[in-house]
This record gives structure tokens, sequence and C-alpha cells, in this order.
């Protein structure tokens, strides 16, 4: 598991619905979010990548994924300026991946 609920549940203060809620709005907006990035980086469209990269970044974080933060966070800053695209092509694989394993672990775990 690489998500953990510390930050979700101490916000919810055992409100489980909140949690279900949080979660849920996860599960609608992460994932198209995540595809609309990788047009962008496709498109080199600096731009997109920071706004998106921005968006994604708040979420990951709540779920407790720090590394996936902190690649979330390079993207972003890298889209701030042209003449990244490499890097930031190098980078959003391992942002991908580690979002769709959080999208099936918290499907699963939350059954949704």
């Amino acid at each position: 598991m690489i998500y953990n609920l510390d930050k979700i549940n101490e916000m919810a203060d055992g409100d489980s619905d909140f949690v279900l809620s949080v979660v849920s709005v996860f599960l609608e907006e992460v994932p198209v979010d995540l595809r609309e990035l990788e047009t962008a980086i496709a498109a080199s469209n600096y731009e997109q990548v920071y706004k998106l990269a921005h968006k994604i970044k708040p979420n990951v974080d709540l779920l407790g994924m720090e590394q996936t933060r902190a690649i979330a966070l390079e993207i972003e800053t890298l889209g701030k300026s042209e003449g990244n695209m490499e890097t930031i092509r190098e980078r959003f694989p391992v942002l991908k991946r580690d979002v769709e394993q959080v999208i099936g672990e918290l499907r699963n775990d939350f059954d949704v």
C-alpha cells in the first residue's frame, strides 16, 4: 500500500462518510487529471502541464503519498518554464504508475 489515510482521518475526526467522500472525489477527479496531464505532456503544453501537476499534487498529498507528491511538485515546477519537457517526460511514468496503483488500491479497499 503506497497511501495512508492519516491526514484524511485527522480531518475527518471519526466521520467515515467524510473519508469515503474524499476517496470518491480522488477516484473521480485524479484519473481525468492524469489523462489530461499525459495529453499536455505529449503536446508539450507547458501551461497545462503546470496547472494539472499543481492540481494533482494536493490530492496525492492528502493520501500521504510523499514520493508521488514530490514528483508532482517537480513536474509542476518544470512546467513553469519551457525547455524542460524531456525531464518531465522522464518523471511522468513514475507519477502515473503510483497514481494508477493507488486508484486500484482505493477501489479495492473501499469497494467503489
